[in-house]
């Protein structure tokens, strides 16, 4: 059995089914899924990098902008942070080691939750975080599909689409709850989200419709559903003849499901996306996107299972999900200017202080380059950082948001 097989047969038991479908089983299915495989896909050896592959610097620069939150916050006792499809671990453990070091008094308030739904990935993090999960100081969840999405309410999905709870560290969430947390809703959180939104099936459509696929794969239309147009009505566009846009109807039922846990705290969403004001200019007009082994390719039936599909975030939309649901988003900026915000106070010492020999800073010089020049990371990808409960005027004086502002001492 293939994956190519498995979509096959459910097209020929279910029908032509949507391209987010389609999407899911590629990424997601627990058996032939891409991301459910193996873990040699990430890192620079893989398929494609993070920030957390460049240099260790990523993480130890957002432990300190958690620890500045959690000051903003009152220094609560206890706070949590929930990151959002963590991959190997490698951004954890270099928060978790920072703060431990730096921060010492931050890390004792800290709980940090993992949520992946691979399970091999969720194997990678036990081993890559070994020593976290034996003092307890993480937790490793399973991550559920959102309710109500297009795909689950087309496929009445059942429990490969629906995977179950799994919590490690002793600790338990409240039943029922959409996205799990290892605290109760009245502990402080940050909710981290790196190049987790794009990641998640998109629906296509054209002037002929919404995308759907059929035996052989083969591309067909249906009529488009009220919510895809009124998506592109409030957000995006509405694409030109021949053209093909996606429509994040998944990510904003993401959006909605993770800002509604939020009761006091932070979101900080990184990835490569667009405005809506970006769209009516004419760009990231069809950002639909494949990787595999650093190569990008624009053909999602190529290898199924074998590839990474995503598309561009639109932020806009996720903006306004974030605030239906009482988080206040603030200014989209780039990460550049997020990680220059944080690290010009001390001039990135995070980044140089192991740095012996100076061939050593030369070649972390380069690696924080690349995190924060344009002809790196740094343009390419946006941060939209947003609130619930928090004071605006002391959001304001967070360090990844002040890039360019006087700093209050």
């Amino acid at each position: 059995m293939t994956l190519r097989r498995k979509i096959e047969q459910e097209i020929a038991a279910q029908g032509p089914i949507p391209f987010s479908r389609y999407m899911e089983l590629c990424l997601y299915d627990p058996e032939f899924g891409y991301y459910s495989r193996n873990a040699e896909q990430f890192g620079k050896a893989g398929d494609f990098y993070t920030s957390s592959d460049v240099h260790a610097v990523f993480g130890r620069l957002m432990a300190r902008q958690f620890e500045e939150m959690w000051r903003i916050l009152g220094k609560p006792k206890e706070i949590e942070v929930l990151e959002l499809g963590p991959g190997r671990g490698l951004f954890a453990q270099d928060v978790l080691d920072w703060s431990s070091k730096k921060f010492p008094e931050f890390f004792n308030a800290l709980h940090y939750s993992l949520m992946e739904q691979s399970p091999v990935l969720r194997d990678r993090l036990r081993t890559t975080l070994s020593i976290h999960l034996e003092k307890e100081k993480i937790s490793i969840l399973d991550s559920p599909a959102p309710e109500g999405t297009a795909a689950r309410r087309r496929n009445n999905a059942g429990p490969a689409a629906r995977p179950g709870l799994k919590v490690e560290s002793g600790k338990t969430p409240k039943e029922g709850r959409k996205v799990p947390r290892t605290k109760s809703g009245a502990t402080p959180l940050i909710i981290f989200a790196n190049e987790f939104f794009d990641a998640l099936p998109v629906e296509i459509l054209s002037s002929q419709g919404s995308l759907h696929l059929a035996e052989d794969l083969s591309e067909t239309w249906a009529p488009s559903s009220g919510e895809a147009l009124e998506f592109l009505d409030r957000y995006g566009v509405h694409p030109d003849p021949s053209e093909r846009l996606e429509v994040p109807l998944i990510a904003q039922t993401y959006a909605c499901e993770i800002a509604s846990i939020v009761q006091r705290g932070f979101l900080i969403a990184i990835d490569y996306g667009y405005t809506r004001e970006e769209q009516l200019a004419g760009h990231h007009r069809g950002t639909l996107m494949t990787y595999r082994q650093h190569s990008a390719g624009m053909n999602p039936y190529q290898a199924p299972g074998q590839q990474d599909i995503t598309a561009h975030v639109n932020f806009t939309g996720l903006a306004a999900a974030l605030k239906s649901r009482g988080l206040s988003p603030h200014p989209l900026m780039t990460q550049s200017q997020f990680l220059l915000g944080i690290g010009e106070s001390n001039q990135f010492a995070e980044a140089f202080e192991e740095c012996r020999q100076p061939q050593e800073r030369a070649k972390v010089a380069l690696q924080l380059k690349h995190l924060i020049t344009p002809e790196g990371m740094g343009e390419s990808f946006r941060v939209l950082v947003a609130s619930k409960a928090v004071e605006a005027a002391d959001v304001s004086t967070l360090a990844g948001l002040s890039f360019g502002r006087a700093r209050r001492d």
